[in-house]
C-alpha cells in the first residue's frame, strides 16, 4: 500500500524567514508542554505533533499551518489558551488552535456516547448513538468552512492510525469506526485522496483484521510475477506513446485493500474478478493527450466497454477527473488503466476537490483563483487554501469578506453540559439553546454560561461552545425576547414557543375574567351550587372553560345566563305536545302545544338536537325507546338513517297552532364561514339584534385566517330566518352562512 512518506520531499515551499522563525518558536513553545505527555492511545503527544506537522508539510501546507499544528496540542495544557497564544503568536493562530481543539473534544464525546460512557451525569437525556454520530459528522462539515482545521484533524487521525499500526497496541474500535464513517468520507469529499485511501485501509485493518490479511495475502502471492509483467507493459506503452509524440509518465497504481473488499462485497465478486489488481496510471501533459492515449490503448488491447468511465467529460461530484478503462491483453488478463493530466493527478493526490469549496471562495476565489476558471486553475485551490499564511501572519484585504462568508453558514453546533450536541440556526443565543433542549427549560431561562463564563442572554453562540443555562424554579419568558432589535432569539421554534406562552397567559386571564363574571351572576341569583359544566352545556358550550372564554371576551351576553336560570313564561311550553285523534278534535291542552302527533291521545315528545326543527319545517316523528317521540326535520340525515333501519317506528306529526299573543320560540343553529378579522363577531351579532333574534349561544374557531362560527338563535318562523341569513351573507368577509 502506497502511503504518504515522511521522508519524501515536501511539495510546499520553504517559506519566508519570518515564517520559519514562527515555526521554530511554535516548537519551542509547545515542547516543554508536550514532552512527557501522552495521548489516550499511548502515543507521545510531542511525537504526534511533530508527525502531524510533517504530514501537513508533505501535503503542501504553509509553514504557518505547520506551526499551528504544534499549538493545537499545547491548548489543552494552558489555562487561558486564547490569551496566551494570541499574545505570543497573534489571534489568528489562537483561533485556529482552539477551533481544532473543539473538534477533538466533539469526537471524544461522540465516541464516549457510542461506548455508553457519558462524560457527565445529567437529567437531560441524550439522543441515540446514531443521531449523535450524525451530528458530529454535520458539525465536522460545518468546521470544514476553514479547511485548515479539517486538514489538521485529518492529519492527526492518520498519524494516530499509523502509530497503532506500527506498534503492538490495539487501535480502539470506536476510533477506527469513526475514521471509516466520518474522516475517510470527508477526505474523499475534499479530494485529499492520499489521506483518504490510507485512512480507509488502516481503519479496515483494525476493524476486520482477518479479512484484511486474507486480501493482503492474495495480493502478495503473485506479486513478483505481476510486477515483472507490469514493468514490461509500462516500458512498452511508454515507448509506443513516445513514438506517437506523446510525452507520458507510466506507473503502477497502488492497490487499496479496502477498495478491493468493497468491490468484492458490493458486486458479489471473487478476488479473481477484480480488474484493478493489475493497474497502470498514465499521466500526460494535456487533455487532448488523454484521449489520444485512450485511442491508442483501445486500439492495441481489447476494451471492456462496460468498464469505461469518462470522468473528464463528466467529473465526479467532488471534482475528480480522469479516464478509467479496463482492457484485456493477448492472454485475456484484465488491466485497469487510468489516464489523466499532471494537473488532474496532483488534484487527485493533494487537491481539495469539493466543488462547494470553490463556490465559497466567491467571484475572486481564494488568492485570486476564480471559481469559474479552468480545471487547471482549480487544482491550485488546495495550495492556496493551505497557504492561508497571509491570514495568520498579515491578513489580506479579502480576509474580512471570507470570514464573513464563513460566519453566514446556516447552522451552528454547540454542546450541552451533558455533552449532547445541539444543532441551532446561525446567530442563535443561549435562549434558543434552552428552548432546543426543552420548552420548560426555555421558559425558566434566566442566565447562561458559555464555556464556563457568564454571558448576557443575547450573546451569539459559536460552533463548539459548551452552553449551560441558569434557570429559575418557576416563571416564564420575558416579552423582550420577542423584540427582534434586542437579539434574544434567532430560532423560529423558540420564537413560536415564547408567543405560545404569552397567548396561553392571555387566554387564561380571559378565562379567569369570564369565570369571575359568571360566578358573580350565580351569586346574585342565589345559584352558587349550580354545576358549571351543566350550565355551559345548557348554553351550548362544550365545557365551562369555553363559556368563561367568550364571556371574558365580551362575546357572550350575561343576559343569556339569566334567561337560562329563569326561563321566560312563554318558553315553558316549547316541548309540550297536544295529542289528537285522527277523527276527533284537538283537545284544549293541544292548543298550547307545539307539535301534533296524529292518532294518539297522549305521548311524550322532544325536539331532536341534531337538526333542531322549527315551523314551518317539514317534520316527522320517530318513536324512541324510553324517551317518547323524537321530532326531526324530514331532510335530517340522522332521521333518514333511522327511517331506513326501522321504518315501522316513524309516525306522522304536524306543527300545532301558535297564538300570536304567546309565540313559541325554537333554538336553531346557524353555521358561518368567513375571513377572520377584527369586529366580525360584533357585526354578525348586530344583524341578529337588529332583526330581534335572541342569540343564546356562540362558538368560534379560527384556522389559518378562516373563522368558523356557530350561532344558536331562537326563532318562531324558519322562513324569516332565511331572510335574516341573506343580510348576514352581505357582511364584509362572510363566505358562507347556512342553517345547520
Amino acid at each position: 500500500m502506497k502511503t504518504i512518506s515522511k521522508d519524501s520531499s515536501s511539495p510546499a515551499e520553504g517559506g519566508s524567514l519570518e515564517e520559519q522563525e514562527i515555526l521554530e518558536r511554535a516548537k519551542a513553545f509547545a515542547e516543554p508542554l508536550l514532552v512527557g505527555e501522552y495521548l489516550s492511545t499511548g502515543e507521545s503527544t510531542w511525537s504526534h505533533a511533530q508527525s502531524v506537522a510533517e504530514l501537513i508539510a508533505h501535503l503542501g501546507g504553509a509553514v504557518s499551518l505547520q506551526a499551528a499544528s504544534y499549538l493545537v496540542y499545547a491548548c489543552e495544557h494552558l489555562s487561558k489558551p486564547l490569551e496566551v497564544i494570541s499574545k505570543a503568536f497573534g489571534e489568528p493562530y489562537a483561533v485556529l488552535a482552539l477551533e481544532t481543539t473543539k473538534l477533538v473534544q466533539l469526537q471524544k464525546v461522540a465516541r464516549a456516547q457510542a461506548m455508553g460512557h457519558p462524560h457527565t451525569s445529567s437529567s437531560i437525556t441524550l439522543n441515540s448513538t446514531i443521531n449523535q454520530t450524525e451530528a458530529v459528522r454535520r458539525m465536522l462539515m460545518a468546521f470544514s468552512k476553514d479547511l485548515r482545521v479539517v486538514l489538521l484533524r485529518l492529519s492527526s487521525r492518520l498519524q494516530t492510525l499509523r502509530y497503532c499500526a506500527s506498534t503492538t497496541k490495539t487501535c480502539p474500535t470506536d476510533l477506527a469506526q469513526e475514521t471509516l464513517q466520518v474522516f475517510a468520507p470527508l477526505a474523499n469529499r475534499l479530494g485529499i485522496w492520499q489521506i483518504k485511501w490510507e485512512l480507509e485501509d488502516l481503519s479496515f485493518r483494525f476493524l476486520e483484521p482477518a479479512t484484511y490479511h486474507d486480501v493482503a495475502k492474495l495480493l502478495d502471492e503473485k506479486r513478483v510475477e505481476r510486477e515483472s509483467y507490469l514493468e514490461r507493459l509500462k516500458a512498452q506503452i511508454f515507448e509506443e506513446l513516445k513514438h506517437q509524440g506523446i510525452k507520458a509518465v507510466v506507473e503502477g497504481r497502488p492497490k487499496h485493500i479496502y477498495s478491493i473488499v468493497k468491490k468484492m462485497r458490493g458486486k458479489s465478486l471473487g478476488f479473481d474478478r477484480i480488474f484493478d489488481i493489475r493497474a497502470l496510471r498514465i499521466v500526460v501533459p494535456a487533455v487532448s493527450d488523454c484521449y489520444a492515449v485512450l485511442s491508442w490503448v483501445h486500439h492495441h488491447f481489447e476494451p471492456l466497454e462496460q468498464e469505461f468511465d469518462d470522468y473528464i467529460a463528466k467529473p465526479k461530484t467532488n471534482g475528480y477527473r480522469s479516464l478509467h478503462t479496463v482492457v484485456r491483453d493477448e492472454s485475456g488478463r484484465p488491466i485497469e488503466i487510468q489516464i489523466r493530466t499532471q494537473a488532474m493527478h496532483e488534484h487527485a493526490e493533494f487537491g481539495v476537490a469539493a466543488h462547494w469549496a470553490y463556490k465559497e471562495a466567491g467571484v475572486k476565489g481564494y488568492e485570486g483563483v476564480s471559481a469559474n476558471s479552468s480545471y487547471d486553475a482549480k487544482v491550485a485551490v488546495l495550495r492556496q487554501l493551505l497557504a492561508w499564511e497571509r491570514e495568520l501572519v498579515s491578513p489580506s484585504p479579502e480576509s474580512p469578506q471570507l470570514a464573513k462568508a464563513q460566519n453566514l453558514d446556516d447552522r451552528i453546533y454547540v454542546l450541552s453540559p451533558a455533552a449532547e450536541i445541539v444543532e441551532l440556526p446561525q446567530l442563535s443565543t443561549a435562549v434558543d439553546f434552552a428552548y432546543a433542549v426543552h420548552t420548560n427549560l426555555g421558559h425558566r431561562c434566566r442566565g447562561a454560561k458559555v464555556d464556563g463564563v457568564l454571558v448576557p442572554l443575547n450573546t451569539v453562540l459559536k460552533s463548539g461552545q459548551t452552553v449551560e443555562v441558569v434557570v429559575a424554579k418557576e416563571g416564564g419568558p420575558s416579552r423582550d425576547w420577542l423584540n427582534a432589535d434586542l437579539g434574544f432569539l434567532a430560532s423560529p421554534r423558540a420564537k413560536s414557543k415564547v408567543r405560545a406562552w404569552f397567548n396561553a397567559q392571555i387566554a387564561q386571564e380571559t378565562i379567569n375574567k369570564g369565570r369571575e363574571l359568571v360566578e358573580r351572576i350565580l351569586q346574585r341569583e342565589g345559584k352558587t351550587s349550580l354545576n358549571l359544566e351543566e350550565l355551559a352545556s345548557g348554553l351550548g358550550f362544550k365545557s365551562s372553560q369555553d363559556l368563561f372564554e367568550v364571556v371574558g371576551k365580551d362575546e357572550f351576553s350575561l343576559r343569556n345566563i339569566e334567561q337560562w336560570i329563569h326561563p321566560p313564561e312563554q318558553l315553558s311550553n316549547v316541548d309540550d305536545i297536544s295529542l289528537v285523534s285522527k277523527k276527533s278534535k284537538v283537545n284544549e291542552s293541544s292548543k298550547k302545544g307545539a307539535v301534533l302527533v296524529v292518532g294518539l291521545d297522549s305521548l311524550m315528545t322532544q325536539l331532536a338536537r341534531c337538526c333542531k326543527p322549527a315551523p314551518p319545517d317539514l317534520i316527522k316523528g320517530f318513536v324512541t325507546r324510553g324517551k317518547g317521540v323524537s321530532i326531526h326535520r324530514q331532510n335530517c340525515s340522522n332521521f333518514k338513517q333511522l327511517e331506513f333501519k326501522e321504518p315501522d317506528r316513524v309516525i306522522v306529526v304536524a306543527w300545532g297552532s301558535s297564538q300570536a299573543q304567546n309565540p313559541i320560540y325554537y333554538p336553531v343553529d346557524v353555521a358561518l364561514e368567513a375571513n377572520d378579522r377584527q369586529g366580525l363577531l360584533r357585526d354578525v351579532s348586530e344583524v341578529f339584534a337588529k332583526e330581534r333574534m335572541n342569540v343564546v349561544g356562540v362558538q368560534t374557531q379560527s384556522i389559518k385566517g378562516i373563522a368558523w362560527m356557530t350561532f344558536t338563535v331562537e326563532i318562531n318562523d324558519a322562513l324569516r330566518l332565511e331572510k335574516v341569513l341573506l343580510s348576514v351573507q352581505e357582511i364584509k368577509g362572510v363566505r358562507a352562512v347556512r342553517r345547520r
